[in-house]
């Protein structure tokens, strides 16, 4: 009875961490990677605010937070429908919180930008210090059927090279990066705030390291 017991136990474990590595993907960060030069036959293509986007996931023991930062401007260069560099420039001064309403929104947008205690900010995303995050993009691959995008993130001036899975479509008119849901651990950009592996004694009052990131940028001439 002890033995059923146990394997069903350990199916179900087993069970709950494939389905959590199937729903999530944490994206493989590494040192910066020399960006390529763009070829002469590259065609420029602009990066459309309005159309593009990024939303976040952020969860600790007592459930979760989501909410959207607004990509600026950016440019993409492509040679025969393929993407050879760009730059995506992100608006960290935009982080909006979308599960929450009235004080409590307003409360954790600034506590996410760095507008809370002095003692805190350094530990938050500091977007008055820091208002702009960039990508370049250094390289798409493909690996096991699918788009892999790799290119350097800068945040609070700390840069690492990233790489995530996405869906690409491009043609002479137009460029679209819709990324798969993927992981970023924040703690390597310094947001350290409420961080276990970095602070001590915080029992069930932590928050993950790992932030949820869903990317979708559009692109035209």
């Amino acid at each position: 009875m002890k033995k059923g017991i146990l394997s069903l136990f350990v199916l179900a474990t087993l069970s709950l961490a494939s389905c959590k590595k199937e729903t999530t993907n944490e994206a493989e960060i590494k040192e910066t990677v020399e960006a390529p030069v763009t070829s002469n036959e590259a065609v420029k293509f602009n990066v459309d605010a309005k159309a593009s986007s990024i939303n976040w996931v952020g969860s600790k023991p007592t459930g979760k937070h989501t909410g959207t930062i607004n990509i600026k401007n950016g440019e993409l260069y492509a040679k025969d429908g393929v993407i050879e560099t760009g730059k995506v420039f992100i608006d960290m001064t935009s982080i909006a919180v979308t599960d929450l309403k009235g004080d409590e929104k307003t409360s954790l947008e600034g506590h996410l930008k760095g507008l809370g205690k002095e003692s805190d900010v350094d530990h938050f995303f500091n977007t008055k210090k820091y208002p702009e995050a960039v990508f370049e993009i250094t390289k798409v691959t493909e690996e096991a059927g699918k788009k892999m995008v790799e290119g350097n993130l800068t945040l609070k001036d700390i840069t690492k090279s990233v790489k995530f899975p996405a869906s690409i479509t491009a043609d002479a008119n137009g460029i679209s990066i819709e990324s798969e849901p993927f992981t970023i651990n924040r703690t390597l950009w310094n947001v350290n705030y409420g961080s276990k592996s970095v602070f001590d004694n915080l029992g069930d009052k932590f928050i993950n390291d790992d932030i949820e990131l869903k990317v979708s940028v559009k692109a035209t001439k």
